[in-house]
């Protein structure tokens, strides 16, 4: 916080990298593209051996990228929860949240307890992107057993992983 000789208050907003990725920016011109490609391949490798194959991907790839980004939504609330609602709620908090909040939200890495919050998070997104995909698959006339096994290999390589990257270092090097 930095005053003024008006005593006007300016307040200085870090936000973690995982935050940043929702917030509609150039960012999403390079992120969505990206997104539709991974989840293309991952779906074309998961349905491999169909005959109509490319037809089903080009159906619901973009389905499929959509429901991506809600279950990856779903994992930042998880993280939300823990960095921000504390602060929030609680105008005095303890040194033990201060520093969880501060490890989830900028550094997944500063404690073991705030990289397991965040692998929860990961594991929470990828949970509901094989639940949302398993039903857009079976939906689109996919056989059950394939179905769960695309759907199984779009949540393990298509899980935010992004959520482990320290924000910190974004903000260190300025």
């Amino acid at each position: 916080m930095v005053k003024t000789k008006k005593d006007i208050k300016l307040y200085n907003i870090m936000l973690p990298l995982w935050l940043l990725l929702f917030w509609p920016s150039q960012l999403w011109l390079v992120l969505i593209p990206i997104n539709y490609i991974v989840d293309r391949l991952v779906l074309s490798w998961g349905l491999k051996g169909l005959e109509n194959r490319g037809v089903l991907c080009k159906k619901l790839t973009w389905k499929i990228c959509l429901a991506g980004f809600f279950s990856d939504f779903i994992g930042a609330i998880v993280l939300f929860c823990v960095s921000f609602l504390p602060g929030l709620i609680w105008e005095r908090t303890s040194t033990f949240v201060e520093k969880l909040s501060y490890g989830v939200g900028f550094n997944p890495f500063d404690s073991i307890l705030s990289f397991l919050i965040v692998m929860l998070a990961i594991a929470v997104s990828g949970f509901a992107i094989y639940i949302i995909d398993k039903s857009i698959l079976t939906k689109a006339g996919i056989d059950p057993e394939r179905a769960k096994s695309a759907a199984l290999k779009l949540a393990l390589v298509t899980a935010p992983y992004l959520y482990l990257i320290p924000s910190e270092m974004m903000y260190t090097s300025i």
